[in-house]
C-alpha cells in the first residue's frame, strides 16, 4: 500500500465516501481512514435504520386503523427481535457495498483512527500517510448530559443496540431524533414518556410544526412534560428514575434514551498538530468552499456544525471534489433552502425561512398562508389526525420563502415543492398550478 496520495479523507460516512469517490472519478488518488463500519452514522446508527424503525410503526398505524375499511385483524404481537435482525442485516449488505464501491472506484481503504502529524500528514496505528489534500469528514456522536446517573441511560446508538422492546421509555430531548423514536417505541407498543428543557420540542423550526406535533404526541398516548432539566438518574428496585432540578422525578422506566444533541468527533484528531482552528465545542469552522484555516485542509459534514444532514454532506463533498479536481471554479453547496423531513408520527417537511425568521428579515413585506385538515386517509374512522400547512412569502410578488408540512405524506411531499421554492417560485405560481385531487398535496396549490 503506497503512503502517499492526492487526497486523504478522514471519515468514512456519507460525505468523506461521496467526496473521495467523486475525486476518484476525476483521477485523484484517494484514501479514507475510517475506525468503524463504513457508511459513518448515517448507515450504521442513524437515518437508515430510523428509517426501516419508522416503517415498523407505519405498520402498527395501519393496522390500527384496518377495521375502518372493513378489515377483520387478528395481530399476536410484534417481534422485536426479528425486526432489529433483519435490519442489522440489512446495515451489514451496506456495509459490504460501501467497500465494494471503494473498490470499484480505486479508493484505498484504511481501517483505524487518524490523527495529525501536519498539515498534510495522518498517523494511522503508527504508519503516517501523506496527501496533498486532506478532508475532515468525521461526522459526531450522541451527547450524554453531565449529572450524576446520567450512564444508565442510552443514547440513540444504544437505541439500535436493543434486542427487546422496553415496556416503559423515557426520551429526554427536544430535538428530531427525540421525537422520531419516542414515536416508534410508542407506536410499537411502550408507555413512552418525553421530556424537554424549555417549551415544546423541535424550538428550531416554525412554531407550526412544533405546535401541531406536541398536540399529535399527545394525542397518541405519549406523556410530554416541559421545563424538565435534568438533576440525576438513579436506579430503583421499580426501574430507572430521572429527577430534575425543580424537584420533579419522572419514571420509574425501563429506558431512558438521552437525545438532547451531538458533538464532533474531533477529540482524537490532534488537529492542532496541522494547524486546524476550532470552535469552542469541538467543530471545524470552514469557509463557503469547505476550506478550513489551512490551505491543505478541508472539512464537510456534520463535523462543521451546520446542517447536520445526510444529504448535505454528500452533496458538499461532491462538489468540493468538482471544484478541486474536476475543474469547476467557485462550485460550492448552497447551504440556503436546504429542505428536510423529521420521521416522527405524523411525518414533516420543512424547507425554507420559519415565520419568526422571515419577519425579522422582511418585516411587514411577509405574508402567510396557512391550511389545517382532516387528511381522507382517516374519514372512515373515530381516530384522526389532523394535516397542516404553511406558505410564508415575501414582497409584493409574494415570492415564497417557507413551506412548512405536517400530516400524512409531508415526507414524500415536500421534495418537489423544495425545487420549485429554490428557482423562486411565487405564491401566483403555486396558484396556477392545477391540484392533483384527492390529496393533501393539492392544499399547497389551493390556499388563500
Amino acid at each position: 500500500m503506497t503512503d502517499k496520495f492526492d487526497l486523504l479523507v478522514i471519515g468514512g460516512g456519507s460525505g468523506g465516501l461521496a467526496h473521495a469517490q467523486r475525486a476518484a472519478e476525476y483521477g485523484a488518488t484517494a484514501a479514507v481512514v475510517e475506525y468503524g463500519p463504513l457508511g459513518g452514522t448515517c448507515v450504521n446508527v442513524g437515518c437508515v435504520p430510523k428509517k426501516i424503525m419508522w416503517y415498523a410503526a407505519h405498520h402498527a398505524h395501519q393496522l390500527h386503523h384496518a377495521p375502518d375499511y372493513g378489515f377483520d385483524l387478528s395481530v399476536n404481537g410484534h417481534d422485536w427481535g426479528a425486526l432489529k435482525s433483519r435490519r442489522d442485516a440489512y446495515i451489514k449488505r451496506l456495509n459490504d457495498i460501501y467497500n465494494n464501491n471503494l473498490d470499484k472506484r480505486g479508493v484505498t481503504y484504511i481501517a483505524g483512527a487518524a490523527r495529525f502529524v501536519d498539515k498534510n500528514s495522518v498517523d494511522v496505528g503508527g504508519r503516517v500517510y501523506q496527501a496533498e489534500r486532506i478532508v475532515v469528514a468525521t461526522g459526531g456522536r450522541p451527547i450524554v448530559p453531565d449529572i450524576p446517573g446520567a450512564d444508565l441511560g442510552i443514547t440513540s446508538d444504544g437505541f439500535f443496540e436493543l434486542e427487546d422492546r422496553p415496556e416503559r421509555v423515557l426520551v429526554a430531548g427536544s430535538g428530531y431524533i427525540s421525537v422520531e423514536l419516542a414515536g416508534v417505541l410508542n407506536a410499537l407498543g411502550s408507555q413512552t414518556q418525553v421530556v424537554v428543557r424549555k417549551e415544546g420540542v423541535l424550538r428550531s423550526f416554525d412554531k407550526m410544526l412544533s405546535t401541531e406535533l406536541m398536540a399529535a404526541m399527545r394525542n397518541s398516548g405519549i406523556a410530554l412534560d416541559t421545563r424538565v432539566i435534568p438533576e440525576s438518574v438513579q436506579r430503583t428496585d421499580d426501574g430507572i428514575v430521572l429527577r430534575a432540578k425543580d424537584g420533579r422525578s419522572f419514571g420509574p422506566v425501563d429506558a431512558l434514551i438521552w437525545a438532547v444533541g451531538r458533538s464532533p468527533n474531533t477529540q482524537t484528531l490532534e488537529a492542532g498538530n496541522a494547524g486546524v482552528q476550532m470552535d469552542d465545542k469541538g467543530f471545524v469552522p470552514t469557509d463557503e468552499y469547505q476550506k478550513t484555516n489551512v490551505d491543505s485542509i478541508f472539512a464537510l459534514g456534520d463535523v462543521t456544525g451546520r446542517d447536520a444532514l445526510t444529504p448535505v454532506a454528500i452533496a458538499a463533498g461532491r462538489r468540493l471534489a468538482d471544484r478541486l479536481y474536476g475543474g469547476m471554479e467557485g462550485r460550492h453547496l448552497d447551504y440556503r433552502l436546504i429542505p428536510t423531513v423529521i420521521f416522527s408520527h405524523p411525518t414533516i417537511g420543512t424547507v425554507g425561512m420559519t415565520e419568526d425568521e422571515a419577519r425579522a428579515e422582511f418585516g411587514d413585506d411577509v405574508k402567510v398562508y396557512m391550511s389545517a385538515f382532516t387528511g381522507m386517509y382517516y374519514a372512515l374512522g373515530e381516530d384522526k389526525q389532523r394535516s397542516a400547512m404553511k406558505l410564508i412569502t415575501t414582497g409584493e410578488n409574494e415570492c415564497v420563502v417557507g413551506c412548512h408540512v405536517i400530516g400524512e405524506g409531508a415526507d414524500e411531499m415536500l421534495q418537489g415543492f423544495a425545487v420549485a421554492i429554490r428557482m423562486g417560485a411565487t405564491k401566483a405560481d403555486f396558484d396556477d398550478t392545477v391540484a392533483i385531487h384527492p390529496t393533501s398535496a393539492e392544499e399547497l396549490v389551493t390556499m388563500r
